[in-house]
């Protein structure tokens, strides 16, 4: 066989096996709901859609960007998302809600979120406690970086429902509102933070993007970013279940090993909020936050559900059974495991 009739027949063999490979999967076209694709919360989703491994398992993936977390999670509820990458507290709130939505793989093993205040704030607002009658900007209102302030709040004997939260996104609109004063404190993540912090315009009050910061604030492990979908949609649909964790399984090994270069050369420009070299910078003050095995640790569950209950009267009196809340078979398949 000559070469070009070798290259040929590998591209039929591979044309083929993903034909095969969509035929395998119960549902190949998927609508994904998100919260602020840009962040770098979100992160090991960009890398999954850029670097083709959503084709690799067979699955179309249309994605909505929502701007909040909430939103993409109501979206999943109202039927016009399959499934959503967001923070793994709303599989808790809706178990208590009686709607049984579970995560399937951890992105995120620490929240990443800050809560900042305006530079000019910061003799007046020195703790959460601090931020009664206070403009808070949110990526949305019921979203992880509005829980986040709330807790923050109620640990300082103050009452979350005392601020007012503002939905400002998680990308440039988020970075406008700080720097037109329509926000006096800012609950959001990376680049947001970063950009902010390199223009001086923000102070930060509390900082989740680390081991160490994540324990100061709520004494151990907080799982972040998951992906999670209807626990119907899951037994109905479980080889394609499988195929979006294997993809966004391998985002997170693509993540261990890639360098900084790597992923802001992988992601879209406008990621970079005007400013290649802080994006970089945001990368690598990240890295830390991302999950090491796609698995939540049961004490991981356990901090989340303290940190609502903290403010959330309603969840407080429910009697959540975590063990529903997430499923480690897909993502033990994924790793190669039983």
């Amino acid at each position: 066989m000559t070469f070009w009739k070798t290259i040929a027949a590998a591209a039929l063999l591979a044309v083929a096996g993903g034909a095969a490979h969509a035929a395998d999967v119960e549902k190949p076209k998927l609508t994904l709901g998100v919260g602020g694709k840009p962040l770098l919360y979100y992160l090991p989703l960009t890398i999954a859609e850029r670097k083709g491994f959503f084709k690799e398992e067979g699955l179309e993936v249309e994605i909505n960007d929502f701007g909040g977390g909430a939103k993409s999670l109501q979206a999943l509820v109202g039927g016009s998302v399959d499934v959503v990458t967001g923070a793994y507290e709303h599989t808790i709130r809706m178990q208590a809600k009686g709607q049984d939505i579970r995560a399937v793989i951890e992105l995120g093993r620490f929240p990443g979120i800050v809560l900042a205040v305006k530079k000019e704030k910061a003799d007046a607002i020195k703790s959460p406690a601090d931020l009664k009658g206070a403009k808070v900007g949110v990526t949305a209102p019921g979203s992880s970086t509005n829980f986040f302030v709330n807790y923050l709040i109620a640990k300082a004997g103050g009452n979350p429902k005392d601020a007012a939260y503002i939905g400002v996104g998680g990308g440039a609109g988020a970075v406008a509102a700080m720097k037109k004063g329509e926000i006096e404190a800012i609950s959001n993540l990376d680049p947001v933070i970063s950009k902010l912090e390199a223009d001086g315009d923000i102070v930060v009050i509390a900082d989740s993007r680390t081991e160490k910061g994540t324990k100061e604030i709520f004494g151990g492990s907080n799982p972040a970013a998951v992906v999670y979908l209807k626990q119907d949609f899951i037994e109905a649909n479980p080889k394609t279940v499988q195929a979006i964790v294997n993809a966004f399984h391998k985002s997170l090994k693509w993540l261990e090993t890639a360098s900084a270069d790597d992923i802001v050369a992988t992601v879209p420009e406008a990621y970079y909020l005007g400013d290649r070299s802080l994006y970089e910078r945001a990368v690598e003050a990240s890295r830390e936050t991302y999950s090491r095995t796609g698995i939540i640790p049961e004490d991981g569950m356990k901090s989340a559900l303290d940190m609502l209950v903290q403010f959330d009267e309603e969840l407080a009196k429910a009697n959540v059974d975590l063990s529903k809340t997430f499923t480690d078979t897909f993502v033990k398949k994924a790793a190669g495991g039983s």
